[in-house]
């Protein structure tokens, strides 16, 4: 009889805080299991920092950071070149990490690490982008001048949607003018930014405790927010965990960039390129699986009811054909969601939205949901009520809620209803609609025949309304402006 073969139980990582250079244990012993999306397979198991491992990390970087601001741009600049360097050996890397960890398709998660990598090289231009002002003579003998300089310790929460881009669009920017970086990346898929870290300690790319990572949930997030070494809080996430962001940050006199939630509305005039019209509303609402702040999940139909019906099919025909699978296959269209559970939320929003009227035209509850359990197809939703949630609120999943309007005036107008100003595109083939809607409507990023509204990283990332609580965004000169504080120098000699 032969014997039985017992398989040793593979070995879970559990992952550690970088502080001051080095990886430390977190005190906290509470953790969460973080899988992979596709399959189920458990990746690491990610501890809930508290208050004093917070802490730690906030004041190794205040220790940091007296030396670093006194290190030249054009020095910083150099390191942040390194950096970019490094990021681009490894993008192949990083992607991959970025599909295992959150699930999105090879092609996108490329995509991400590649916009991260262009926010390194905007920040690179720093020497150019702190200059001040300076006014000679305003009095005789008097000149004044404006300088920017470094706010402190930089506090970042970042989300699970982009777990190399965020991070990216804060890191650099930040230390680049001279500040010390605290990053707290989404318990649900770190490993990216555990790898950054990695490849920043190895490469020695920053002075030790310029830059750390802690891991953890909503009591590390409170933490970094009250902690007094920290000056400033950059965010994304939902619109409530934005607002509460922001307002415990007043409270405490540190400013904060709190980019929140969104329901970007596509708007479809009759005179639009139906392929154009099918591709760009489709890898709008149903890349990454619905799971971005920029995915179109409102698709308002310009015209007559017969246009409205074939703009719709053109929508529906090309949405039916996406293949939805583990986001590592080639084949695959629509990612899984980060999680099962975020699976069963939004599959719970659809069933609510049917209960209340809504006709589901594609019901993406159909597919399998795969080994992991967080598969889910793509879903349109027709007879909508414009005051229903599946109208109004942001789902963060493969849905896409259809609207109705006779004309571009009344488009506008029911886009403009909502509390969401995050982007807004439009498909048509008028020079002058186009115009129109550039114009009128309200929303900080605006597509015209474009699906993802998203600028590149010399822009600001500028969400209007509810998709944003401050009033500084992300990336571009409004970066620099966030985290300099500007003083104003008046001298008599």
């Amino acid at each position: 009889m032969a014997d039985t073969i017992i398989e040793a139980p593979i070995a879970v990582t559990t992952l550690r805080n970088h502080v001051a250079g080095a990886w430390r244990e977190v005190e906290a012993t509470e953790t969460l299991t973080d899988r992979d999306p596709a399959t189920g397979e458990v990746l690491a198991e990610v501890p809930l920092s508290g208050a004093a491992d917070v802490a730690a990390a906030a004041a190794a970087a205040k220790a940091a950071q007296r030396e670093w601001r006194e290190v030249p741009p054009q020095v910083r600049a150099r390191h942040v070149m390194k950096l970019r360097e490094v990021l681009d050996a490894h993008r192949d890397e990083l992607a991959a990490l970025v599909t295992r960890d959150m699930g999105k398709t090879t092609d996108d998660a490329a995509g991400e690490v590649g916009r991260g990598i262009e926010s390194v090289e905007a920040a690179i231009a720093i020497p150019h982008l702190l200059k001040g002002q300076n006014l000679e003579g305003i009095a005789r003998g008097v000149d004044v001048e404006l300088v920017r300089q470094p706010v402190g310790v930089v506090g970042a929460i970042t989300p699970f949607n982009f777990p190399a881009m965020i991070p990216l669009w804060f890191l650099p920017f930040a230390v680049a003018c001279g500040n010390a970086f605290v990053l707290k990346p989404s318990e649900q898929d770190p490993l990216t930014s555990v790898r950054i870290f990695e490849l920043i300690a190895e490469q020695e790319i920053f002075p030790p405790g310029v830059v750390n990572l802690v891991h953890g949930a909503h009591d590390a997030v409170n933490a970094l927010i009250d902690c007094e070494d920290v000056d400033a809080i950059s965010f994304v996430g939902s619109a409530k965990t934005a607002r509460h962001v922001a307002s415990r940050a007043a409270e405490r006199g540190k400013r904060a960039q709190a980019l929140g939630g969104a329901k970007n509305a596509m708007v479809a005039m009759p005179d639009a390129d139906p392929e154009v019209l099918a591709a760009g509303v489709t890898s709008s609402a149903f890349g990454a699986a619905g799971q971005r702040c920029l995915a179109g999940s409102l698709l308002v139909l310009v015209g007559d009811e017969a246009e409205q019906e074939r703009s719709l099919q053109a929508v529906v025909e090309a949405s039916r054909a996406l293949v939805v699978g583990a986001g590592g296959e080639a084949a695959t269209d629509v990612c899984p969601l980060v999680s099962a559970a975020a699976r069963e939320r939004v599959a719970g929003e659809i069933d609510r939205a049917i209960a209340e009227g809504a006709e589901a035209v594609l019901d993406g509850r159909e597919a399998e949901s795969g080994p992991g359990g967080a598969a889910l197809g793509p879903t349109i939703l027709d007879n909508v009520a414009a005051d229903a949630p599946a109208a109004r609120e942001e789902l963060f999943g493969p849905v896409l809620t259809v609207l109705r309007a006779p004309d571009l005036d009344a488009a506008i107008a029911e886009v403009n209803t909502s509390r969401y100003g995050n982007a807004s595109v439009i498909f048509t083939t008028s020079g002058g609609a186009a115009r129109a809607y550039r114009r009128g409507v309200e929303a900080g990023m605006v597509g015209v025949n474009i699906g993802v509204a998203a600028p590149i990283a010399w822009f600001p990332f500028s969400g209007w309304k509810d998709s944003i609580d401050g009033d500084l965004h992300a990336n571009g000169t409004d970066a620099v402006d966030f985290y300099t504080r500007k003083k104003v120098l008046t001298s008599r000699w």
